[in-house]
C-alpha cells in the first residue's frame, strides 16, 4: 500500500522536501490527472495547517500564518475555504521552523525534531508513528488501539492523523469496518429496536406484509427485511440487497468513545470536508458505485456521526456531504432506504433532525423569494433528496400493509396512430400512463399508503420555514417542465404542508381548465364546434339531483374531458352570475339531497357522525358516479362539501382495500365486538357459537344471510380460525358488500382527477382535508382576517361584544357558528386565518335573528342593544337553522 493518502494524494507528512519528492516520485505512475489533484489536495492541506497551526516561527512576517503576530484567530470551518481561496492565488507558503513545538507535531508526521515536554522518548517517538502512518483502513480494534497508545503518552495526534487520513479518503473509509458475516437476526433486532410497543396482531401484521413485500420484490428475496426466516447458524454467507458490509454497531461504539474528544471530533469535520467533492466527482462522472457497491459504506458510516446536526458542520462540510449522497444512483439510494428501515425511531429520527436542520439554516440565513429562488439553492436542494431517502426509510421501517390493494377498473387509454388536434397544437395529456409515481417508489416496490403506520410521523418530515419562502408558481412550473436543470420541491412533497400542496393543486387546475378552454375555442375555429369553455350546468332548485345526474352523465358519456373544464353553474328562472358562490351553493344543495337518509344512498351512524355506502340501496350507480364526480369537481374548483365519511374511504380512493384496522373508525361497535373475539382466552366454539355466516338488515329491516366461506353456517369459529374470521368479516362489510356502490362512486371521482397529482402529492388523511377541511378550529385566526361591511368596523362595540361571544362558546358550539355561516363546519386548507368572512350590519336594534349568506361567508348582524341579547340571539339562530331552513 502507497504512504500517499487514498492512493490520490500525498500524506500531510510530507511536509518537508525529502518527504515530498520521496511521496511525489512514489505517484508518478499514477495518470496525469490525479498526479495534480495529489498535488492540488497537498498543497491546500498546507494552506489549511498554516492558517490553523502556524509555521512555529514566532517571528513570522506572513500574514496568512497563525504564527505571525497579530494574526487573527478562524474556526475550522473558516480556515478550509480560506485555504481554498489561498490556493486559488497562490499565495505565500511558509516553510516549517525548528522550533515548532505543540500542534504542529501533529501536522509534522515525519518531523525528526523532538518535543522535550513529551513522556516518551525520541525513538519512541518513530516506533509509534511509523506503526500508524501505514494505517489506510480502520477496523474498531485497531482504533482502540491507537487510542489506548495515545492515552498512555497524553498526545492524540496521531489519531487525529489516521483520522483525517482514513475518513478523507473514500477508499479507506469503504475498507474501514468491514463485517465478514451478514447480519444475523438478532444483530438486525439490536439494530432496529422499535417492535416493543406494537402488539401481537401488528407485529404478526408487520411480519406478513413484510413476506408480501419480499414476494414481490426481487431485490429482497434472499433474507427478510427484519432478518426473519434465518437462523444464524444457517446464515448464508452473502450479503442481502438490503445490507451493508459494514459493522454499524461498532462504527457507533468507535463514535461514541471518540466523539467526546473535540480535537478528535475536528478531525472527522475537517475529512469530511476533503472528503466530499472527491466523492460527487467519482458519483458524478466516474460510476463508481456500479463498480463497486461496497462503495456505500462510507454514506453509513459519516451517517452515524451523532454530530452531523451541530453547528460547525452545517457551513460547509455537511452540505459538500448532502451533495455528494444526492448523486447516488436510484439503486443505491433504495439499498440505503432499506437498510435504514431497519434502525430505530431514535436514530431514524436523528437523521430527519440533521437534514431538517441543515434545509432550516441555509433558508434563514439567505433572503428568498421570486428572483432567489429556494429551488436555485444546491445545499437546500441536496439535503430535500437525502431525506427522501429517510423518508422512504421510514415507510418500510412501519407498519406495511402491502396485500389490500384496490383492482383498477379504469379501462385503458387506447392508442391512436392520428395525431389529434391536442398533439398539433402542442396540447397533448402529460400523464396518459396515469399519474406521476415517484422512481424511488418504482424502485423500492411500496407505495407511502401502503404504510399504516411509519416509524416516526410524517408531520415530522414537513419543513414549515422552507414551506414560507416557496414560490410555488415557478416550482409547479419546475415540476410540469421536469428538466433536470430545476428542481421541483412537489417532486417530495413529504416536506411539504397541505396549504403549500393545495396550492400546487390549485396550479394545476387551473391551467388545466385554461387549457381545456383554449382547446375548445381552437376546436371551435377548426371544425366549427359550438363555442362552450365551461362546465356548464343550468339546474332546477327542487330537481337538483336529477338534472345534475342527467348533465354530467352525458358529459361523461359523450366527452369526459369536459369535467375539466371551469364549473359554472346556473340555476333555473334565477339571475345570478356564478364566480363562486353559485357552484359553492350547488355543491352544498346536491350534498344536503344525496346524503339525506330518506333517498337510502347511505346509511348515518349516529354514534360517529359518519355516513357509509348502503349495500341495499335501491339507487342505480348512477348517482353513486355523480357524487364521486361532485366530490372530484369540489376538490378541482377549491370547494369544501360538508361530507362525512370515515378515513376508510378516502384510502380505499387512493387503491387500498379496507381491512379490520379501518372498521375503528367506520364501525366502531362492531371493530370492538371482533377485538374482544380475538382476545377471548376460553372457548370460542363452545361458548360463543357463531360460524361463518353472518347477517344484515336491509332497508325495510329483513335479514340478510352472507356466507363469509362456502356452507359457512355448518364451519363454526374457533380459537384456530377465529383470525380468518375477522379478516374476512372485515372484507365483507368495508369492500364486498358496498362493492358495487364504490366502484361507480370511484369511477366519478377519477373522471374528474385521473390525470391531476393527486395521488401524487396528497395521502389519504389530506385527501380528507382537501374535500371536507380541517376540524382543528382557531377563531382568533378568523378574528384577525375577518372583514366588515354596512359600517362596522373591527372597533364597533357590538364587533367587540361579538367576539367576546363567540370565544366564550364551547368546541360544538362555535362549529355550529362555522356550519350557520359558512355552510361546513370544518376549516379550509390552512386554517381558518384563510377563510374570508364578512360581517354585515343588518339594522339597527331588532327582535330578528342574525341571518347568513353560505355561499359568500357573509354573516348579516343586526346592531343589538346589548351582549346578553346578542349572545341569545345568536344562538338560537346557530341551534335552530337547519330546523327552520334558514341555511
Amino acid at each position: 500500500m502507497l504512504p500517499c493518502q487514498s492512493q490520490h494524494s500525498v500524506q500531510r507528512s510530507c511536509v518537508n522536501a525529502e518527504h515530498r519528492d520521496l511521496c511525489y516520485s512514489r505517484c508518478r505512475s499514477f495518470p496525469p490527472e490525479r498526479r495534480k489533484r495529489a498535488a492540488a489536495k497537498h498543497l491546500i492541506e498546507r494552506y489549511y495547517h498554516q492558517l490553523t497551526e502556524g509555521c512555529g516561527n514566532e517571528s513570522c512576517s506572513n500574514s496568512w500564518c497563525a504564527s505571525s503576530v497579530g494574526f487573527n484567530r478562524m474556526d475550522n470551518n473558516a480556515a478550509a475555504v480560506k485555504a481554498l481561496e489561498l490556493y486559488k492565488v497562490n499565495a505565500k507558503l511558509c516553510d516549517p521552523h525548528p522550533s515548532k513545538k505543540g500542534t504542529a507535531s501533529a501536522y509534522l508526521e515525519s518531523s525528526n525534531s523532538a518535543c522535550s515536554n513529551r513522556k516518551m522518548n525520541h525513538k519512541d517517538v518513530h516506533s509509534v508513528r511509523d506503526n500508524f502512518k501505514d494505517v489506510n483502513y480502520l477496523t474498531e480494534e485497531k482504533v482502540y488501539e491507537i487510542l489506548d497508545i495515545c492515552g498512555e503518552k497524553e498526545d492524540y495526534s496521531p489519531l487525529i492523523r489516521v483520522i483525517g487520513r482514513v475518513f478523507s479518503s473514500a477508499e479507506g473509509l469503504v475498507q474501514s469496518f468491514r463485517r465478514s458475516k451478514p447480519y444475523t437476526k438478532e444483530e438486525l433486532k439490536s439494530l432496529q429496536g422499535k417492535d416493543e410497543d406494537k402488539d401481537e396482531d401488528e407485529k404478526e401484521a408487520a411480519a406478513c406484509s413484510a413476506t408480501a413485500m419480499e414476494e414481490d420484490s426481487p431485490t429482497s428475496s434472499s433474507s427478510s427485511r427484519l432478518g426473519e426466516g434465518s437462523s444464524g447458524e444457517n446464515d448464508v454467507q452473502k450479503l442481502a440487497p438490503d445490507e451493508v458490509s459494514v459493522d454499524i454497531e461498532a462504527v457507533r461504539r468507535v463514535y461514541e468513545r471518540l466523539l467526546s474528544n473535540e480535537k478528535i471530533e475536528a478531525a472527522f469535520l475537517n475529512a469530511l470536508v476533503y472528503l466530499s467533492p472527491n466523492v460527487e466527482c467519482d458519483l458524478t462522472y466516474h460510476n463508481v458505485y456500479s463498480r463497486d457497491p461496497n462503495y456505500l459504506n462510507l454514506f453509513v458510516i459519516v451517517m452515524e456521526n451523532s454530530n452531523l446536526h451541530s453547528p460547525e458542520y452545517l457551513e460547509i462540510a455537511l452540505p459538500q456531504f448532502c451533495k455528494a449522497m444526492s448523486k447516488l444512483p436510484l439503486a443505491a439510494q433504495a439499498k440505503l432506504a432499506r437498510l435504514w428501515s431497519h434502525y430505530s425511531v431514535e436514530q431514524i429520527r436523528r437523521m430527519v433532525e440533521t437534514f431538517q436542520q441543515l434545509i432550516t439554516y441555509k433558508v434563514i440565513s439567505n433572503e428568498f423569494n421570486s428572483r432567489n429562488l429556494v429551488n436555485d439553492d444546491d445545499a437546500v436542494v441536496a439535503a430535500t433528496k437525502c431525506l427522501k431517502i429517510v423518508y422512504y426509510a421510514n415507510v418500510l421501517g412501519g407498519d406495511l400493509d402491502m396485500e389490500h390493494n384496490e383492482e383498477e377498473d379504469e379501462e385503458p387509454i387506447p392508442e391512436s396512430s392520428e395525431l389529434t388536434l391536442q398533439e398539433l397544437l402542442g396540447e397533448e395529456r402529460r400523464n396518459k400512463k396515469g399519474p406521476r409515481v415517484d422512481p424511488l417508489e418504482t424502485e423500492l416496490g411500496i407505495r407511502t399508503n401502503d404504510c399504516r403506520r411509519p416509524l416516526i410521523p410524517f408531520e415530522e418530515f414537513v419543513n414549515e420555514p422552507l414551506n414560507e419562502v416557496l414560490e410555488m408558481d415557478k416550482d409547479y412550473t419546475f415540476f410540469k417542465v421536469e428538466t433536470e436543470n430545476k428542481f421541483s420541491f412537489m417532486t417530495c412533497p413529504f416536506i411539504l404542508n397541505a396549504v403549500t400542496k393545495n396550492l400546487g393543486l390549485y396550479y394545476d387546475n387551473r391551467i388545466r381548465m385554461y387549457s381545456e378552454r383554449r382547446i375548445t375555442v381552437l376546436y371551435s375555429l377548426v371544425q366549427g364546434q359550438q363555442l362552450n369553455p365551461y362546465l356548464r350546468l343550468k339546474v332546477r332548485r327542487d330537481h337538483i339531483i336529477d338534472d345534475a345526474l342527467v348533465r354530467l352523465e352525458m358529459i361523461a358519456m359523450e366527452n369526459p374531458a369536459d369535467l375539466k373544464k371551469q364549473l359554472y353553474v346556473e340555476f333555473e328562472g334565477e339571475q345570478g352570475v356564478d364566480e363562486g358562490g353559485v357552484s359553492k351553493e350547488f355543491f352544498q344543495l346536491v350534498v344536503e339531497e344525496i346524503f339525506n337518509p330518506d333517498i337510502g344512498m347511505f346509511t348515518y351512524d349516529e354514534r360517529t357522525k359518519l355516513f357509509w355506502f348502503n349495500p341495499s340501496s335501491f339507487e342505480n350507480e348512477g348517482q353513486y358516479t355523480l357524487i364521486g364526480i361532485v366530490l372530484g369537481l369540489a376538490i378541482y374548483n377549491n370547494c369544501i362539501l360538508d361530507v362525512h365519511f370515515p378515513m376508510v374511504v378516502y384510502r380505499k380512493l387512493m387503491g387500498k382495500k379496507g381491512t379490520f384496522r379501518d372498521l375503528a373508525d367506520a364501525n366502531p361497535v362492531l371493530h370492538q365486538s371482533l377485538k374482544e373475539l380475538l382476545e377471548y382466552e376460553g372457548s370460542v366454539e363452545e361458548d360463543m357459537m357463531i360460524t361463518f355466516q353472518i347477517s344484515q338488515t336491509d332497508l325495510f329491516g329483513n335479514p340478510l344471510m352472507y356466507d363469509l366461506r362456502e356452507n359457512g353456517d355448518k364451519i363454526p369459529v374457533t380459537n384456530e380460525n377465529r383470525k380468518e374470521f375477522v379478516a374476512q368479516y372485515s372484507e365483507y362489510m368495508l369492500n364486498k358488500s358496498v362493492e358495487k356502490q364504490f366502484k361507480a362512486f370511484r369511477r366519478g371521482f377519477h373522471m374528474v382527477t385521473n390525470e391531476s397529482p393527486l395521488k401524487y402529492l396528497f395521502r389519504p388523511e389530506e385527501i380528507e382535508l382537501l374535500i371536507c377541511g380541517s376540524r382543528n378550529l382557531d377563531f382568533l385566526a378568523l378574528e384577525e382576517t375577518t372583514e366588515y361591511d354596512g359600517g362596522y368596523n373591527r372597533d364597533s362595540r357590538i364587533i367587540k361584544e361579538f367576539w367576546e361571544t363567540l370565544h366564550s362558546f364551547g368546541e360544538e358550539q362555535k362549529r355550529l357558528f362555522l356550519q350557520f355561516t359558512t355552510g361546513t363546519d370544518r376549516a379550509p386548507v390552512g386554517g381558518l386565518g384563510k377563510l374570508k368572512m364578512i360581517i354585515a350590519k343588518n339594522g339597527p336594534d331588532t327582535d330578528r335573528l342574525p341571518t347568513s349568506h353560505t355561499c359568500f361567508n357573509v354573516l348579516l348582524l343586526p346592531e343589538y342593544s346589548s351582549k346578553e341579547k346578542l349572545r341569545e340571539r345568536l344562538l338560537k339562530a346557530i341551534t335552530y337553522a337547519k330546523g327552520f331552513g334558514m341555511l
